[in-house]
């Protein structure tokens, strides 16, 4: 049975589908940066490269902190067990649809046309498996670990759900100010650090395994970014800390920036790259929080029917746009000289497809509840 809830939040749906639509702008300035993936121009464009990385830096912290507040809002909504029936609908139908529609074309896109997997006849068995898992999760991992942090929420939701108000469990007791709030987070990347590198030493093999990658080492690391949006939703107060605009957030944000960019581009493994990463990457995700949300909420914190129109297509546009980046990047961007002129293109010809898959799939019901997960009447 559904309780009543506070109204939904114009300024959280509009942040996550914005946030879902800087893939496309990710996946394109990921071709013309200085990382190696399955296409690149022929020269990397340095303006590009820190754009990609600004944006893989704290984009999907930000999102699953968003993706807490709501879970545990429909929770609060629903019985524990539809909550979990309703979630998991919404999140592994489209997951489990785009395996055969998305990801599948892409892994033969990807084996024939680029080089990305040219050594795959040379592959054992278990290395065949491993990087076949890889491709065909590709982008959409974070449906996966939605997936995972629904089922593991179903347990810590409950216990949520029976705090008292005023009786609030450490450390979230200790989180009244956004500083503190970026310690325990701090604390916490300082943990995956050392499983990380304990992991190293022990079997470095493992890192490599996609299924751990994906459904421990991912999962974990967005945890509790997913718990702190929960009980953003059950306590205003904590709420309050990433609505109130923050000079010393954004200042923060800003250098942690820097040092991400130069820790990808001028550390290694040997010094610590991939753990001062994962730190890198956990304190400006919360700082990011705070800056993103309070402009949000001064910017965006009104209904808007484009805006409505975007959150209901972000998901889809960010389950194709995949595939056309990569057909983008494997028969045109040869042909383009200028790295800016191509991404600019780029974005016009996967936005203005995307859209256009996205109109076609609106008029076929069973298409809508495939990549919704929603019933349809």
């Amino acid at each position: 049975m559904k309780k009543n809830t506070s109204e939904r939040e114009y300024f959280l749906d509009s942040i996550r589908a914005y946030l879902m639509l800087l893939g496309i702008p990710f996946h394109l300035s990921l071709i013309y940066s200085s990382h190696q993936w399955a296409v690149n121009s022929y020269t990397p464009s340095d303006t590009l490269t820190v754009l990609n990385d600004v944006i893989h830096a704290f984009r999907m912290q930000v999102f699953f902190v968003i993706s807490g507040y709501f879970s545990y809002m429909l929770y609060e909504r629903y019985e524990s067990h539809r909550w979990l029936k309703v979630r998991l609908e919404r999140v592994a139908i489209p997951l489990l649809t785009a395996f055969p529609l998305i990801t599948i074309p892409q892994f033969f896109l990807l084996k024939n046309f680029t080089d990305r997997l040219q050594d795959w006849d040379n592959f054992n068995l278990y290395e065949k498996i491993n990087v076949g898992i890889w491709e065909l999760v590709s982008h959409l991992w974070f449906l996966l670990t939605l997936c995972i942090l629904t089922c593991v929420s179903f347990f810590i939701f409950k216990k949520i759900k029976q705090i008292k108000k005023n009786r609030i469990p450490f450390p979230i007791s200790r989180m009244t100010t956004l500083g503190k709030v970026s310690f325990y987070i701090f604390i916490f990347s300082l943990f995956y650090a050392l499983l990380q590198r304990t992991i190293l030493i022990i079997d470095p093999d493992l890192l490599f395994n996609s299924l751990f990658n994906f459904v421990v080492l991912q999962s974990l690391f967005y945890l509790p970014f997913f718990v702190i949006g929960a009980y953003a939703f059950k306590y205003e107060w904590l709420k309050q800390l990433f609505l109130k605009p923050s000079p010393y957030a954004f200042v923060g944000s800003l250098l942690l920036l820097i040092a991400y960019v130069a820790n990808q581009h001028l550390n290694t493994k040997a010094y610590f790259s991939p753990e001062l990463d994962t730190i890198i990457t956990s304190l400006v995700g919360i700082l990011m929080v705070n800056v993103v949300f309070s402009s949000g909420h001064y910017l965006l914190n009104s209904h808007s029917v484009r805006v409505t129109y975007l959150v209901n297509a972000s998901l889809f546009v960010y389950l194709v746009h995949h595939p056309l980046t990569l057909i983008y990047g494997a028969f045109i961007t040869p042909r383009i000289c200028s790295n800016g002129l191509g991404f600019l293109l780029g974005l016009v010809f996967v936005f203005s497809i995307a859209f256009m898959l996205y109109e076609i799939h609106k008029r076929v019901p069973l298409l809508r509840f495939l990549f919704s997960g929603k019933p349809q009447h």
